[in-house]
């Protein structure tokens, strides 16, 4: 006989069960942080390591768990592939991930610097399951442009497509030299001509860096076009430019790659093992066609530039320039920012004394990440010898600027060879200035004077001076920015610490060559003294024979100009101002169409304010010309 106690104990709990089946609530809730929330919403295999909540819950509808797929991959996605209770949209995009995935997982496991063929065929795998949802399931792509879901899956094709292009290029050296086809992990992979090219003929690069794996110091912003496609920095091979000729096309290209999966519907996409590469410049094309959508294409158009810069060295070669030192260079450069393009307008940026092209960080990569200014121009910034003399250096510049107009295009006819919009900041302004400025016979005054000279050696030092003392403006040109720049001179060059670096400084090789074939034919006069050539200090000086007989060349009535100045002194009248270095009074210009002075050292070219007049002054550049693509 049971104790009474234990009866009771007995009722009392199948009394509290039954009542809990009727009355206990079953579902609790809890609140989390908005923070969580979003990280929650917005996680994936990419970002977290961890499966999206989209994907999560797709596997809860057919009975499978995050850890069975891991344990049992082939069984998750064949009953993923094949259950009933999922539509297109959910499966797919599930698929794509769970793909990725393992992907992530065994290219992460792999310690050979070769990607392994199990990872390939896993992203590729991905890249065909998200290729699948975008463009091969009964919704249109625009019709889920607010879905998240949607969002997530442009991403896993995306860096499906960047380390599948990773391992393809490891391939190329395996490949002749014409084949665009392999045999890859259980795929046959073909690809495309490329659009990326280098001196006007196709190559494979000698390196190709994934965009979205950089990371900047000194760069004020990365700018990029969010799209379909996977954004490269493509790496010219070192002997792809001529090096005998005074352009140089960039060696760091942006691209796209996108990879394209045969098939005419959803059937023939799943089940194909053809798989399209696919190449394209993001400067010349914001779109491409896929499967009969026609798509944004993805771009960067910071990476490129931003590596150049880094590789470069023009911090410590622009000093070895300057001071004369093995390492510099001699004669001025072209720089093109992008591969030629006949169909936009030039911009030429130059630089001061004792700089390079990297003056013009913030601003190249400002004006390239403005979509309606990098639709309409293009970018060349000149490098030059900031030792030598000015007029040695606008003689050179417009040599160089000449034979790169006429070698990619010599009838004159392109859009890129018209209303060229000059760019100069500091000493580069003086020499933007002159070449749109006329000399006449003005600057004659200043050829050495030489009594009892022959009248053929007269003659002769004349043609020898010509190149440096008569100029005419450059035609192309119809618009012209001057930064800072010292126009009639600046009493600093005169300092002390000016001084002591101007005697530092040792004029170029060619220049010496030049000076002493003038000093030849200067032997047969008597009495003067011996030819000095100024050094570009000295012709900043507000002193200078040269600066003070230029100052007041007229410029082009076909060019209209603008001035930005900085104001570095304590407040007072503009007038009286100056950036540091260069007074207001020589930065200023009479009949420029604008002028904006901004609270700044001389480096005004770097200041938000002086980026931001620029781009306005490009784009009132191209309404004045009516012309916008």
């Amino acid at each position: 006989m049971k104790h009474p106690s234990h009866a009771l104990l007995a009722r009392c709990v199948v009394l509290a069960v039954l009542l809990c089946l009727h009355g206990c609530a079953m579902v609790g809730v809890s609140r989390i942080n908005a923070h969580d929330s979003v990280s929650e919403q917005r996680g994936d295999v990419i970002s977290t390591g961890r499966l999206s909540d989209q994907t999560v819950q797709s596997l809860n509808v057919v009975a499978l768990a995050a850890r069975d797929c891991e344990r049992a991959f082939p069984a998750c996605v064949d009953t993923v592939l094949h259950s009933p209770g999922l539509d297109d949209e959910q499966r797919l995009s599930a698929l794509s991930e769970l793909w990725l995935g393992l992907a992530i997982r065994t290219d992460r496991s792999t310690r050979d610097t070769q990607m392994s063929d199990q990872a390939l065929d896993a992203y590729l795998q991905a890249g065909r399951y998200a290729y699948a949802y975008l463009f091969y399931t009964k919704r249109q792509p625009s019709e889920r442009s607010f879905e998240l879901r949607q969002v997530r899956v442009i991403g896993f094709y995306n860096f499906a497509v960047q380390r599948s292009m990773t391992r393809f290029f490891q391939e190329l050296p395996r490949l002749e030299r014409h084949a665009r086809h392999a045999e890859l992990a259980g795929w046959h992979v073909t690809g495309n001509e490329p659009a990326v090219r280098w001196a006007g003929a196709a190559t494979d690069p000698a390196e190709l860096i994934p965009a979205s794996t950089l990371r900047f110091n000194g760069v004020r912003n990365v700018y990029r076009r969010d799209g379909f496609g996977s954004e490269f920095v493509a790496v010219a091979p070192p002997d792809a430019p001529s090096r005998d000729v005074p352009w140089r096309d960039p060696d760091y290209v942006s691209m796209t790659g996108a990879i394209l999966f045969d098939g005419a519907n959803l059937d023939e996409v799943l089940a194909t093992r053809q798989a399209t590469v696919q190449v394209e410049d993001p400067y010349h094309d914001d779109t491409m066609t896929v499967a009969g959508h026609e798509v944004p294409l993805a771009g960067n158009f910071t990476a490129a530039y931003g590596v150049w810069l880094a590789r470069s060295g023009f911090a410590t070669q622009s000093i070895r320039s300057l001071l004369g030192r093995e390492g510099g260079i001699q004669t001025p450069r072209v720089l093109l920012m992008q591969p030629y393009d006949p169909s936009r307008m030039t911009v030429v940026m130059l630089h001061g004394l004792a700089s390079s092209p990297e003056a013009w960080i913030n601003v190249s990569n400002e004006v390239m990440g403005d979509e309606e200014l990098r639709s309409n121009y293009q970018v060349w910034e000149i490098y030059y010898p900031t030792n030598a003399p000015i007029a040695v250096n606008l003689a050179n510049i417009r040599k160089a600027l000449d034979a790169t107009f006429q070698h990619f295009d010599p009838g004159g006819q392109a859009r890129a060879s018209h209303n060229v919009v000059l760019i100069g900041h500091s000493m580069g302004g003086v020499i933007a200035r002159l070449l749109v400025s006329s000399s006449g016979d003005k600057l004659w005054s200043l050829m050495p004077a030489r009594d009892n000279l022959s009248k053929a050696k007269q003659a002769r030092l004349r043609e020898r001076l010509a190149p440096y003392l008569q100029f005419t403006p450059m035609p192309q040109v119809t618009r012209a920015v001057f930064l800072a720049s010292p126009q009639r001179g600046t009493p600093y060059a005169q300092n002390t610490l000016a001084r002591w670096m101007a005697n530092l400084i040792r004029l170029p090789a060619n220049v010496l060559k030049e000076v002493a074939g003038v000093a030849d034919l200067l032997k047969d006069g008597e009495g003067g003294t011996p030819v000095r050539i100024p050094n570009s200090v000295d012709n900043l000086s507000d002193t200078d024979p040269f600066i003070m007989a230029a100052a007041d060349l007229p410029m082009s009535p076909a060019v209209r100009y603008h001035t930005i100045v900085g104001v570095y002194t304590p407040p007072g009248p503009l007038a009286d101002s100056s950036d540091g270095v260069v007074p207001y009074k020589s930065a200023h210009l009479e009949g420029a169409e604008s002028e904006l002075a901004v609270p700044s050292w001389h480096s005004v070219q770097e200041t938000p304010a002086a980026i931001l007049e620029l781009r306005r002054i490009l784009r009132v550049h191209m309404a004045a010309t009516g012309a916008q693509r």
